[in-house]
């Protein structure tokens, strides 16, 4: 496969994924800023989800205030955020159209009919009283576009990169709602009303609700959170599910060319491989925040070495 064409379809995927996440993040944070009565504490929930979305630097430089209106436009549709989520569906179909052919049938339509209806929308979509209809359309045509690519392509080079953008961009989205919402988990013993919220408002953002409650069968408590989150290989969004999926995928790819292995390899191996043999007390006891600001920034070289050995010609 050319490396072209691999980019292309790796960028499928996290563009995908990317903007279901931002869906999800906004919708959690519109419950959250409804709920929280003062002023500042509705400015925070805006702040940190601009920081856990990586949109922080650049809302800044709009020079616009921190309100709820020109933080959801700037996540939603604003053309010049790379990461907002009309963006994404628009890069998401054009990385798509480049490697027509190595899609099926059904996920070319999931990409091109979404990018269709993302291009009818209008300034009346956005506001309060549309943008939760609109945000639920796009976690819906997300999760449709996964099926369409998990049920319908062959198991090879072309779903293998797919697969991979889409687990890198969900590993790095998990890591970064936990790290953004550290304080709300670390050191918390008794949460009042604003902590519970807080801790619902985590599991919401990574659609780990109900995930919690059936396994657990209790109260919301901090840190079976972050277990959860990070080291419960069972639920699809945690980060040591979606390393799991990272390795694996990077071993198949790895098979298909010989055997050939490089940097990428490693630092999937080695992530994996501290989760899997991670305990949840000694994260909280290390530094919830300095744990997960070091998976972020491995994250980030691990996706410099995977564009350096795959993506570049």
């Amino acid at each position: 496969m050319l490396s072209s064409t691999a980019e292309c379809l790796y960028w499928l995927g996290r563009y995908m994924e990317r903007a279901g996440n931002n869906a999800r993040g906004l919708q959690v944070t519109l419950r959250m800023s409804s709920l929280t009565g003062a002023v500042d504490r509705r400015d925070n929930a805006w702040r940190a989800l601009l920081t856990a979305s990586g949109c922080a630097p650049g809302f800044a430089e709009t020079g616009a205030a921190m309100t709820q209106a020109n933080v959801v436009r700037y996540l939603a549709a604003d053309a010049t955020n790379g990461s907002s989520i009309l963006s994404c569906i628009e890069a998401a179909r054009s990385n798509a159209r480049r490697v027509r052919t190595a899609l099926t049938t059904d996920m070319w339509e999931a990409v091109n009919e979404t990018w269709s209806e993302g291009r009818r929308t209008t300034e009346a979509t956005f506001t309060p009283d549309n943008l939760p209809a609109f945000l639920d359309w796009v976690k819906q045509r997300t999760i449709l576009f996964n099926g369409a690519y998990a049920d319908t392509m062959l198991r090879d080079e072309a779903w293998s990169f797919v697969r991979l953008g889409t687990m890198f961009e969900r590993a790095d989205n998990t890591a970064r709602v936990l790290d953004v919402h550290h304080h709300a988990l670390a050191g918390a013993e008794e949460g009042g009303a604003l902590a519970y919220v807080q801790w619902q408002a985590i599991l919401r953002s990574v659609s780990a609700l109900r995930a919690y409650q059936w396994v657990y069968h209790s109260r919301l408590d901090p840190e079976r959170i972050a277990e959860l989150l990070i080291l419960r290989p069972e639920l699809p969004r945690s980060m040591i599910a979606c390393y799991a999926r990272i390795e694996e995928t990077l071993d198949g790819i790895a098979a298909l060319h010989g055997g050939r292995r490089g940097e990428c390899h490693r630092l999937a191996g080695e992530m994996h491989a501290r989760l899997r043999f991670g305990r949840v007390e000694d994260i909280m006891s290390g530094g919830l925040h300095e744990f997960l600001t070091a998976m972020v920034n491995r994250n980030l070289e691990l996706g410099r070495q995977i564009q350096e050995f795959y993506l570049q010609a």
